[in-house]
């Protein structure tokens, strides 16, 4: 009896597995995934964006240089590398910043 109920068992479990086996892709069953349908995405989303509008979202962000930033953006619109430079240094005066508000200095949060 034991060998009988582990034939059945292994016989359900293979056409188990080969029903899962032919399952690949969904290219394969003939299904396009939601990707295959969405825009291509844009090098710079800058770019038809006003100062307005850049400005108002920097500032619901919280970024007290929100003008500045939003000025940097827009003149170096046709240089990504250069935006990517801007915002960093605006980055990196902000956490300046924070250091002088603490009493922090770099050198203070070196470890020796």
């Amino acid at each position: 009896m034991k060998t009988s109920r582990k034939r059945s068992i292994s016989t359900a479990m293979s056409s188990y597995a080969s029903s899962d086996s032919r399952r690949v892709s969904a290219a394969v069953s003939g299904v396009k995934f939601g990707t295959a349908h969405r825009k291509k995405a844009s090098p710079n989303i800058f770019e038809n964006v006003n100062q307005d509008a850049l400005v108002k979202l920097f500032e619901k962000a919280g970024d007290l240089k929100a003008a500045e930033r939003a000025r940097s953006i827009l003149s170096l619109h046709q240089d990504p590398e250069g935006i990517s430079r801007a915002l960093m240094a605006l980055q990196q005066d902000k956490k300046d910043t924070f250091m002088l508000i603490t009493g922090l200095t770099r050198q203070s949060l070196k470890f020796r």
